[in-house]
């Protein structure tokens, strides 16, 4: 088998929001070695077709900005829609739930795969919320969660879970959701696969 010569960065982006440095720097990388930059489905920046013996040198050059990298076992940044102040439907400010679930969640170590998080800053649920594992819409009441929504070849919407609840009972409820989804997962798993599961901690409402 040939011996792979390039490889991919993924920079980890909160609600989608990039700082200027990291772009320029990603920019003038890409223009120095010739690389792709691409914005991935999670709202990251993935530089592709980095040379092997390149990616520790352009990594500490972006970490040196304060750019954060995709790696096995962290909590998975929430895809968010732009939210309000930027859309005219928004309730929700969707930067700061990202960073309010991000500041609880974002230290946490080991974290299992196969699974996402959505936040929509209106019912709209431009963020796709309803199909993902872990979906949170801002309403004028409150939080309305979902539970095992999934795309792919088979998508299935989620469980509601959680209706009109206020901040603090979304980031427990959040909490409680990804607790089960470790308990219960070997490497890794969608939450769908888990709703049935007699110990799931939460009905459909």
């Amino acid at each position: 088998m040939e011996e792979r010569k390039t490889s991919s960065i993924i920079v980890m982006v909160p609600a989608g929001r990039l700082p200027l440095a990291v772009m320029k720097a990603a920019n003038e990388l890409a223009e120095k070695h010739s690389l792709e930059l691409y914005l991935t489905t999670a709202q990251n920046l993935r530089l592709n077709n980095v040379s092997i013996e390149l990616v520790d040198e352009i990594k500490a050059e972006l970490a040196a900005l304060g750019a954060v990298f995709k790696e096995k076992g962290k909590f998975p940044l929430p895809r968010v829609c732009v939210g309000n102040g930027h859309c005219n439907l928004g309730i929700g400010d969707t930067s700061e739930i990202s960073k309010l679930i991000m500041d609880r969640f974002g230290e946490r170590e080991n974290v299992k795969a196969k699974f996402k998080v959505a936040i929509s800053g209106c019912p709209t649920c431009c963020s796709n919320p309803r199909n993902t594992d872990i979906g949170i819409i801002t309403t004028r009441n409150g939080f309305d969660i979902y539970a095992g929504g999934k795309g792919g070849v088979a998508p299935e919407a989620g469980r509601r879970v959680a209706r009109k609840v206020d901040e603090n009972e979304m980031l427990d409820i959040v909490e409680k959701l990804v607790d089960f989804h470790d308990a219960k997962t070997g490497k890794k798993q969608r939450i769908f696969k888990l709703l049935d599961d007699p110990e799931f901690p939460f009905a459909e409402v």
